[in-house]
C-alpha cells in the first residue's frame, strides 16, 4: 500500500499508531505522546533536524476547513502535485479523504508541459501549488484548463506580477499563508476575489483560527489545528517537547485588520544598516517592481553580509538567466533609497532550494560569504 493509499483509507484515520512522513534515520522511538499523530521533518534555528508532531484530529479538522472555504464537495477532483512528505502534499490527500472525492497524483519529475496535459486529462478541479510551479506554467504561456475552480498557492509569497499573469491566463489562483505547525493553511483569499485583479494581500483568516501580534509585530496563532509538539534529538536520543502554550508565535511579521492578515516579512529578514532596520525581502520586492517584470520572481535574492562600518551591506544575487541583469541592477541603484542600495551584484548558476523550490537563504548567505557557489540540481 502506498502512502497515498494509506492516507485515503478509513483505517489510517482511526489507527492510534504514529506515521512518519519522510525518512527517519535509525529506529523510530517509542514515544507515547506521538500516538495517533503524523510527524513531518523540518529544521530548527540551529539547522538541526526536528520533527513537527501533528495529531490526525488536527489534520482532519484543517482539511475540512479548507474544503469548506474552497467549495470542495464529493464531485471535486483534487490534484496532488506536492510531495506527501510535506504538509502541503499531505493536506491535499487529507482534503480528498475528508470530502470523499477523487484525487489524482501527478507522478514523475516536475515538468510544466506534462503537468498541464495531465491537468486536462484528469479534469482536476482543485490544486495546491508552490510559487515556482505557478511561475513555470505562466512562463510557458499555458492557459488554465476549464475544469479548474481553485488553485491555492502557498509555501512562499506569490508576487503580484506572477499572480496577475496567472489570472490573465485563466488560472484561478488564490494566495495563501500557512505552515507545518498549523497543518497547512491559516489564511487564504476567497473565491469571490477571482474576478478582480490579483493582490497578494490581505488574506482572510480561516475559521477556527485566532490571531494576534506581539509587541514586536510578530504573528501569533491559536487553534485546534496547531501542532502538539516536536521531536528533537538530544545527546543521541530522541525526545518529545510539548508545545509551550495555547498560543504559538511564528517567525512572521504581520498586520491584522477585520479578520484579515497582511504579511510584512520574516523576523529574520530584518537587518541593521547604519543603525536603521532594513527589510531585505522588501528590497527584493522593490527590485521586482522596478524591473517591470523583467526579473522573474525568485530569480533575485538580497543577501546581507556583516560589515565593520555599516553593520551590514547588501549583496544582490541573481540566478543565471535574468536578461540584462547588470542594466537592471544599475537602474535600481540609481533610484533606490540609500539604505536599500546594494554593495555589489553577483550571479549564480542556481540558487540553493528545498524540494518544494523554496529558497534556502541560510545556505545562500554561506555561499556568498565564502565565495563557494556550487552547481545544484533543482
Amino acid at each position: 500500500m502506498t502512502d497515498l493509499d494509506q492516507i485515503m483509507s478509513a483505517e489510517f484515520w482511526g489507527d492510534p499508531g504514529c506515521m512518519v512522513m519522510g525518512e527517519w534515520k535509525g529506529e523510530l522511538p517509542d514515544l507515547s505522546e506521538t500516538e495517533g499523530c503524523v510527524l513531518f521533518q523540518t529544521s530548527g534555528s540551529s539547522g538541526e533536524p526536528k520533527w513537527i508532531v501533528l495529531s490526525k484530529r488536527a489534520l482532519h479538522l484543517s482539511a475540512r476547513t479548507v474544503n469548506q472555504w474552497l467549495g470542495v464537495n464529493s464531485d471535486s477532483i483534487w490534484g496532488l502535485a506536492l510531495p506527501l512528505r510535506h504538509v502541503g502534499g499531505f493536506g491535499v490527500a487529507a482534503r480528498a479523504r475528508a470530502a470523499q472525492c477523487r484525487i489524482e497524483e501527478f507522478g514523475g519529475k516536475w515538468n510544466s508541459t506534462a503537468f498541464y496535459e495531465w491537468l486536462g486529462e484528469k479534469e482536476i478541479t482543485h490544486l495546491s501549488l508552490v510559487p515556482t510551479q505557478l511561475h513555470d506554467l505562466v512562463s510557458a504561456g499555458l492557459r488554465a484548463p476549464a475544469s479548474l475552480r481553485a488553485v491555492v498557492v502557498g509555501g512562499g509569497r506569490l508576487d503580484e506580477n506572477t499572480g496577475q499573469s496567472a489570472r490573465d491566463l485563466g488560472w484561478p489562483v488564490l494566495a495563501s499563508y500557512g505552515m507545518t505547525e498549523a497543518c497547512s493553511q491559516v489564511a487564504t483569499q476567497r473565491l469571490v476575489l477571482l474576478h478582480l485583479p490579483f493582490a497578494d494581500a490581505p488574506l482572510e483568516i480561516l475559521p477556527g483560527w485566532e490571531t494576534a501580534v506581539s509587541e514586536e509585530g510578530v504573528l501569533r496563532l491559536r487553534g485546534d489545528s496547531l501542532f502538539s509538539g516536536t521531536v528533537v534529538e538530544e545527546n543521541g536520543a530522541w525526545k518529545y517537547l510539548p508545545r509551550e502554550s495555547e498560543w504559538f508565535q511564528t517567525k512572521d511579521r504581520a498586520e491584522l485588520a477585520h479578520g484579515t492578515l497582511s504579511l510584512l516579512g520574516r523576523v529574520d529578514s530584518l537587518v541593521k544598516i547604519l543603525g536603521e532596520l532594513v527589510d531585505i525581502e522588501a528590497v527584493e520586492r522593490s527590485f521586482l517592481k522596478a524591473s517591470a517584470g523583467k526579473i522573474p520572481a525568485g530569480k533575485i535574492a538580497i543577501v546581507p553580509l556583516p560589515d565593520a562600518r555599516r553593520e551590514h551591506v547588501l549583496i544582490a544575487v541573481f540566478e543565471k538567466g535574468v536578461e540584462g541583469a547588470e542594466v537592471l541592477f544599475a537602474a535600481f541603484q540609481e533610484k533606490a533609497p540609500g539604505l536599500d542600495r546594494c554593495e555589489r551584484m553577483i550571479t549564480l548558476n542556481e540558487f540553493p532550494r528545498s524540494g518544494l523550490g523554496k529558497l534556502m537563504r541560510g545556505e545562500l548567505a554561506d555561499f556568498v560569504a565564502t565565495g563557494i557557489f556550487p552547481m545544484r540540481k533543482t
